[in-house]
């Protein structure tokens, strides 16, 4: 992602967008809230291409395996590397255009209801592939079951400890902070909610697919979820059916970044990406003829 010199108006994460057209000008003043402006969309894929590329990649991958979720998160990136305005977010009524393009998840350290989680956080490069997103990945997961706690969750620890009604006015600090972009990096190097789009694998934890709402909280525009695998019929042009393994995702947007037509552009370039996953293997920036 190129950079430009920072300008007054400019936060740490962000670049503040001057050149808005009027109707996006006048949005992001009248509407100011994130969780006011989400909208969802469901996309089905089949998973046929990507069960014979992860089993190709998997013969030589045995001490960490590639799995499904690598590709996701891998096919997302790429997707609002090649679409920037899905790396956009809002805050205070003003249009910042991010300054990376960054994923996070939650990691369980152990499955079972005591189990704690840690947060994990990547940070992209325009040269990055679906390799170097498979060993980023390792790299935090690994680091996420250990020991070792995250900074975001330290710091939330440390408000956890105060006196209820300091730790509320501590709390309530923070958010002017966050409306401002001020919050100490420290603060946030993990938080979630300020990555390009944070993912959800409940398919993991045997869920299916389903709606999870964006925050006013931070910069996070876009969230996935991702469902559990499952038999579907698909129908060919004389109407014969047959069985595939399918995957369902959730992707709930900020509807003031881009119009429906962006939208739909970007959504059929991930799904591109994930029936052609060999395509993940190029750099992020590489562009891709999918329509």
């Amino acid at each position: 992602m190129e950079k430009q010199k920072k300008r007054r108006g400019d936060r740490r994460d962000g670049r503040l967008l001057r050149e808005l057209d009027s109707l996006h000008f006048i949005t992001g003043i009248i509407y100011p809230n994130r969780c006011d402006n989400e909208a969802y969309i469901s996309l089905r894929v089949d998973l046929t291409a990507i069960n014979e590329y992860l089993a190709r990649l998997n013969e030589t991958e045995t001490e960490f395996p590639y799995t499904m979720f690598h590709i996701v998160v891998a096919a997302l990136i790429k997707t609002i590397t090649l679409r920037p305005k899905l790396n956009r977010f809002i805050v205070n009524s003003n249009f910042y255009q991010r300054n990376e393009v960054s994923a996070s998840f939650v990691v369980k350290k152990q499955f079972s209801d005591k189990g704690a989680e840690a947060l994990a956080f990547l940070h992209s490069r325009e040269d990055f592939c679906l390799q170097d997103v498979h060993q980023y990945i390792r790299s935090q997961v690994t680091e996420c079951r250990s020991e070792k706690v995250d900074s975001s969750t330290e710091n939330m620890d440390i408000l956890n400890k105060l006196p209820r009604w300091l730790g509320k006015a501590a709390v309530k600090f923070i958010m002017f902070l966050d409306k401002h972009g001020w919050v100490p990096q420290d603060m946030i190097a993990t938080d979630p909610y300020y990555s390009s789009v944070v993912l959800s694998n409940l398919g993991s934890i045997k869920l299916k697919c389903g709606y999870h709402h964006l925050t006013n909280w931070g910069t996070c525009s876009l969230f996935c979820i991702i469902g559990e695998k499952a038999l579907r019929p698909f129908f060919d042009d004389q109407g014969q059916a047959a069985m595939r393994e399918t995957l369902d995702l959730g992707l709930t947007i900020d509807e003031r970044l881009a119009d429906g037509y962006y939208y739909s552009k970007s959504v059929r370039l991930l799904k591109y990406l994930l029936e052609h996953p060999w395509e993940l293997e190029k750099p992020m920036k590489e562009e891709v003829q999918y329509e």
